[in-house]
């Protein structure tokens, strides 16, 4: 009796094994992940198949555009690498039919954020993915003994507009207020002073 319910039990685990990996599975296709968008700093490798001249890196200007033979100025910065891809390809159809243009980003360089002030190794730092504030103090080396934890603040700028947002660290520290813990944009600055 005993090696009937063995192999009975080996099949059942067999189907949890299976079943398992389907039900993640199906849980991250539902999910959508927002794509990279291109600041300016990054580097892009832009292709066009069967075209060696036409091939090239490229750097994303500080105006948020870059050249390209052809295609002339392509505005890159806040967009997605598909998006930036169809356009190339749409300037330089009328010279090459039925081309086809690849874009993949070759260097994140402008994906910035800065932390200054008492911390243990102050400057700029390129982030990806993006990172919320206690991860920036902890790639800045941490704080030093000197440094206010709760009076850390993120400056943020967004259309010519600067606002400040605080950080009580000792708040997050004890799993409280958490929602303070935001996520970092590109050109933030974490001050701790």
């Amino acid at each position: 009796m005993s090696t009937i319910r063995l192999p009975v039990f080996f099949a059942a685990v067999a189907v949890l094994l299976i079943a398992v990996p389907e039900s993640l599975m199906a849980q991250n296709i539902g999910e959508q992940r927002t794509p990279y968008k291109i600041n300016a700093g990054d580097r892009l490798e832009i292709s066009v198949w069967r075209e060696p001249d036409l091939q090239r890196i490229v750097l994303v200007r500080p105006d948020g555009a870059f050249s390209f033979p052809l295609a002339g100025e392509v505005r890159a910065e806040g967009r997605a690498v598909s998006d930036i891809a169809n356009e190339v390809k749409g300037r330089l159809e009328s010279f090459i039919p039925g081309l086809v243009v690849t874009v993949t980003v070759a260097e994140i360089g402008g994906n910035k954020i800065f932390v200054i002030v008492q911390v243990n190794r102050p400057g700029e730092f390129v982030v990806n993915p993006r990172v919320d504030v206690m991860q920036a103090l902890s790639i800045a080396g941490g704080t030093t003994p000197f440094a206010a934890l709760n009076d850390i603040k993120i400056l943020r700028r967004s259309g010519g507009v600067q606002t400040v947002i605080r950080f009580r660290y000792s708040d997050v520290e004890k799993g409280q207020n958490l929602d303070q813990n935001v996520m970092l944009e590109v050109g933030d600055v974490v001050v701790v002073p």
